[in-house]
């Protein structure tokens, strides 16, 4: 085992200059820590992570001063000096948040003047004028409006200031776009640019909103608030419609024009209809304010391009207030126009990046439908029950795009789905869903498609969820089975067991929820473990290996306590499967079974051979048997454990022993391969477990040593590896004998090597084998390797 050495974290140290240096050694006092001197130190530490930890004193030294503190002169200086720290810092800086997590808990009495220490730092940023250099001023606009108090009154107290700086920062941002064309180094940075400043834009309309509304009707149209504001929608419109912009430039754009529209228009009642005749092309200028035509003009077309009516619609989904019906009959309306003009956009939209932003907006317009329908009226139900032509329309979507090659928008169909099966359940007034003429359908349609449909799987998962696995085996019992039959796919088998666990597990709940608390169990076998033992045994190759890797570990976790039944029926039928080498036979699903269950950590192999569940002839049989998987699933059960540091059992080191017998000459090179890999796992265990081993040795009293019996003595077990070891390494020599086949001779070295390699002792150090012959514990020789 190798330990990596953890990667030490860096954090970038800030410096004053020394102006502020000079001020802060004026109030520091030589005799006491005080606040400037504390600073003071802080500055001259060159380490950011031990500047971190000398921030956090602030706060506790700043609370133990009296009232009349915040009028000192050192306070007021030293708060100055925090507001330029802050301001200087980097956004990803750990300093920063840590200083603004400290400054949160300032006393109420140093509020104000640590106020107007931050309002004049942001006062400066604010008047930078050198476009590449607006994103540190945005960055920290975005710092300071993020769970930060003093910030956000900083940011409170300027917010007119603020205002024209994102104003005038979006302009300026556009038009060196405009001159920089061709030079995409410097588009490329200026676009993020533009994105921050969009989203700084919307975050200050967001978090200061009652203080712009205030502002915006004060004076109206005449105030400066109202013509920023109308700057802002301006820009944001532009940017919405110009398609040489990045994507994510467009669609933020479209959340900050339906944003500002909100903080502007009267009466806010209206505003759904307007956005409706937006997305419909039915805007008249009569009806509409002139503020909002000077403005957003390249809206108020009969038809927008498709990029700008999926933005739109993305903006109404996030901007707008779905839930508890407050935006009344308008709203609804609303709701069905965006994914009428969403579905109708499905066809046009084929671009990766474009069918993968409109799958998105359309699970987020069933999110937003859920929403509504909790306080819906009964007329907004009956258009979105599962028989309305809203719904059919997205049920054709999702058969159209349930295969999409691009993975975001096939997960995007399955969430789609799931809340489209929730949207119905809400319309309905019957709450038995098992009974519902549309689940009904839906599921008949379903199973009726070939299993090679990969959609199937995930809408079926989802079906489950919703009308419980009961229903779904009323109409076709043999879907276990089937489903079982579809896994000889690689391609499909992830899918069939990620349905098939959906089924069992649903299935094992609603069972156990109910009143049959003793019949269930076997019903349960009978439909879900029964057909799995049945493939093992007689399945090819490719699909019982499909089934153990996918499914059996799956079952196995939903309900540990199945393993006796499998064992109990595999068992009882071995006999008659045995010499079969064209199939695994019982036996051989036994062993793949037992496999499993013991590396996944279901089962303890000492215990099932100590009650007899299964014997060690049983094992023998599985570890000489003709068809090869039997036999590497046999070994694996002796070499993969749970836990890489449980002990090897003294039956388990016989096994090994028998099987090296008759095994180093296997005739396949992947089953060679397989033989060594697994034999080096147990060597690893072995390795792994002496430490452990000597460690308790190492820790014990003699009393406690007294109690544990000879066998089970940690010098005990590790005087049985050397044996075992020293056994193995014998036989393998003995392999090695001249005229040797080449199979025996590949065997036989390979293991030999993992041995060298895992039990390898440095020069002047003693093995862990000869400090237990030598009574080890006394000399102190706790080695990490035998």
């Amino acid at each position: 085992m190798v330990l990596k050495k953890k990667k030490e974290i860096q954090v970038d140290a800030f410096f004053l200059r020394q102006q502020q240096l000079e001020k802060l050694q004026r109030f520091s006092k030589a005799d006491e820590q005080n606040l400037a001197s504390l600073l003071l130190h802080c500055a001259q530490l060159r380490n950011g992570i031990q500047q971190i930890q000398c921030i956090k004193q602030i706060m506790p030294l700043v609370k133990k001063m009296d009232q009349n503190s915040a009028c000192d002169p050192m306070v007021k200086a030293c708060l100055d000096i925090l507001g330029q720290i802050y301001f200087s810092l980097g956004t990803k800086n750990p300093l920063k948040k840590v200083l603004a997590s400290s400054l949160n808990s300032l006393p109420e009495q140093f509020m104000m003047s640590a106020v107007q220490s931050f309002v004049s730092c942001l006062r400066e940023e604010l008047k930078t004028t050198d476009v590449y250099l607006y994103r540190k001023v945005l960055d920290n606009l975005a710092s300071c409006m993020e769970d930060f108090s003093l910030g956000r009154a900083s940011v409170k107290n300027l917010y007119e200031e603020v205002l024209q700086f994102l104003q005038k920062s979006l302009l300026d941002i556009q038009e060196e776009n405009r001159q920089n064309n061709g030079n995409r180094i410097v588009q490329t940075q200026l676009m993020h640019d533009l994105l921050v400043a969009i989203k700084v834009s919307m975050m200050l309309v967001q978090k200061l909103q009652e203080n712009i509304q205030g502002s915006l009707w004060k004076h109206h149209e005449s105030s400066f608030v109202w013509q920023s504001m109308c700057s802002l929608l301006k820009s944001s419109t532009n940017f919405l419609v110009d398609e040489t912009l990045l994507q994510t430039v467009q669609t933020t754009s479209g959340l900050a024009v339906i944003l500002f529209v909100k903080a502007m228009y009267e009466p806010v009642e209206e505003l759904p209809s307007l956005v409706s005749d937006l997305l419909l092309g039915s805007t008249k200028h009569t009806g509409v304010p002139a503020w909002f035509v000077s403005n957003c003009g390249a809206l108020c077309t009969e038809e927008l391009p498709d990029s700008v009516l999926l933005f739109l619609c993305h903006g109404a989904l996030a901007m707008l207030e779905w839930k508890n019906g407050s935006m009344g009959e308008n709203g609804e309306k609303l709701l069905l126009d965006i994914v009428s003009v969403l579905l109708s956009l499905s066809s046009e939209l084929k671009e990766s990046s474009m069918a993968t932003s409109l799958s998105r907006i359309l699970a987020i317009w069933t999110n937003s439908a859920l929403a509504a329908l909790v306080s819906g009226s009964p007329s907004l139900k009956i258009k979105l029950n599962g028989n309305s032509d809203a719904i059919g329309k997205l049920l054709e979507y999702i058969y159209t795009h349930w295969e999409h090659p691009l993975d975001a928008v096939r997960h995007q169909t399955k969430l789609i789905f799931k809340n489209l099966l929730g949207i119905h359940r809400t319309t309905i007034t019957d709450p038995n869903e098992k009974s519902d003429p549309f689940f009904a359908r839906l599921t008949k349609r379903l199973l009726s498609l070939e299993w090679h449909v990969k959609g199937k799987y995930a809408s079926l998962g989802c079906l489950v969820e919703c009308v419980g696995t009961e229903n779904i085996l009323q109409l076709d019992g043999t879907i276990p089975a089937q489903i079982l039959d579809v896994m000889n796919d690689q391609s499909l088998a992830p899918y069939a067991s990620d349905l098939l666990e959906t089924m069992f597990t649903n299935h094992k709940a609603r069972f156990t929820s109910s009143s049959q608390e003793s019949a269930w169990i076997d019903q349960w076998h009978d439909i879900w473990v029964s057909p799995l033992l049945v493939i093992l045994c007689e399945g090819n190759q490719d699909q019982t290996t499909y089934i153990i890797d996918y499914y059996l570990p799956r079952l196995l976790r939903c309900s540990p306590e199945s393993l006796s039944y499998m064992i109990r029926i595999l068992q009882t039928s071995a006999d008659a499967n045995l010499g079969s080498c064209r199939t695994r036979g019982a036996l051989g699903a036994l062993m793949a079974c037992l496999r499993t269950a013991r590396a996944h950590g279901h089962l303890e192999l000492s215990n099932i051979m100590s009650s007899g569940l299964v014997s060690t002839e049983c094992i023998k049989q599985g570890l000489v048997h003709q068809h090869n998987q039997v036999c590497i699933d046999a070994l694996g059960l002796l070499c993969e454990t749970h836990r890489s540091t449980e002990i090897v059992s003294v039956e388990e080191m016989q096994l090994i022993q028998f099987f090296m017998m008759y095994n180093l000459n296997s005739q396949s090179p992947s089953v060679r391969q397989q033989i060594c890999s697994l034999l080096r796992k147990l060597f690893c265990r072995i390795q792994e477990s002496s430490q452990v081993l000597y460690k308790l040795e190492h820790n014990k009293t003699k009393l406690d040593l007294l109690e544990i019996s000879t066998e089970r003595h940690p010098l005990g077990i590790l005087q049985q590896y050397k044996d075992f070891l020293s056994s193995v390494c014998d036989r393998l020599f003995e392999a090695l004998f001249p005229g040797s086949s080449h199979p025996t001779r590949f065997s036989a070295l390979t293991i030999l090597r993992s041995i060298a390699e895992i039990f390898s002792v440095q020069k002047g150090e003693k093995s862990s084998l000869q400090a237990a012959r030598m009574g080890g514990v006394e000399e102190n020789s706790f080695m990490p390797a035998i």
